[in-house]
């Protein structure tokens, strides 16, 4: 479980866990802080994905069911222990959706709360567009420009050789799974009527006010559970302002501390 899962914080008493799902290239450094800003009711663990940090040897992931499969594999005894919560941003809101959608299909398990930042919701056409994309063939300066564009990378990072190099594999690696949920998640699951409405808990989407638009309607038809949407100052990685931080935790830690644990 160490390998998946990091704890900074360990709280076994906690009455609900929140389990945070890192953005495409991304790691644990961020997310896995969150333990020691949240309340002592919440236990924090961060989802560490294959290719990087202590998994760095290993191959990224082929796909999205591969990872949903070894997250709920690894989780399953903590989440039927007691309540959960997913926060997800950008890749990490598509992943937590496509856990959240196995593990309730599966084994009659829902989270509490689903946070979702930075992403279109997943039954909307405007995921498709990824899935056209040939990594292979696109140059890697389109990927590297993209990266400077939404920030979160430091730029001193991108002008050393390699690290870029090896970000910029950690991305692609990880965006070549996101092609799978657009195809796999998006085409097959939203056919079946019975999962016209999978969720009943609460969804928060959260977006940066200076970043496009996102198309956040269809979560509300995701859950019979209630929706709501808020915009943060910033662009896609607003929730490395420290502002927005402290909002992200408090708000979080209302929410779940409401859910009737």
């Amino acid at each position: 479980m160490e390998k998946l899962i990091v704890c900074v914080d360990k709280r076994p008493n906690a009455l609900c866990r929140l389990i945070c799902f890192p953005w495409a290239g991304g790691g644990t450094s961020l997310l896995a802080q969150w333990g020691k800003l949240l309340s002592n009711s919440i236990e924090v663990f961060c989802i560490r994905y294959p290719g990087r940090e202590t998994r760095l040897n290993e191959p990224f992931a082929k796909d999205m069911t591969s990872m949903v499969n070894e997250i709920t594999s690894v989780l399953l005894k903590e989440l039927q222990e007691k309540p959960f919560a997913f926060f997800g941003h950008s890749f990490g809101s598509y992943l937590s959706f496509a856990v959240a959608l196995h593990l309730k299909e599966k084994y009659g398990l829902e989270p509490v709360h689903l946070f979702v930042s930075g992403a279109h919701a997943p039954n909307s056409e405007a995921i498709l567009p990824y899935k056209t994309i040939s990594v292979a063939d696109t140059n890697d300066e389109v990927f590297i420009d993209y990266l400077q564009t939404v920030g979160g990378t430091p730029s001193e990072l991108l002008h050393n050789e390699d690290i870029r190099k090896h970000l910029l594999l950690t991305f692609k690696g990880d965006f070549k799974v996101l092609q799978t949920f657009s195809t796999t998640f998006y085409v097959h699951s939203f056919e079946k009527a019975e999962m016209d409405i999978p969720f009943s808990c609460d969804i928060t989407c959260f977006n940066g006010g200076d970043e496009k638009p996102y198309d956040l309607q269809g979560w509300q038809e995701l859950t019979s559970g209630d929706t709501s949407f808020y915009e943060l100052p910033g662009g896609h990685f607003y929730l490395l302002e420290p502002s927005n931080e402290i909002f992200l935790a408090k708000h979080i830690t209302r929410c779940i501390e409401n859910a009737g644990l």
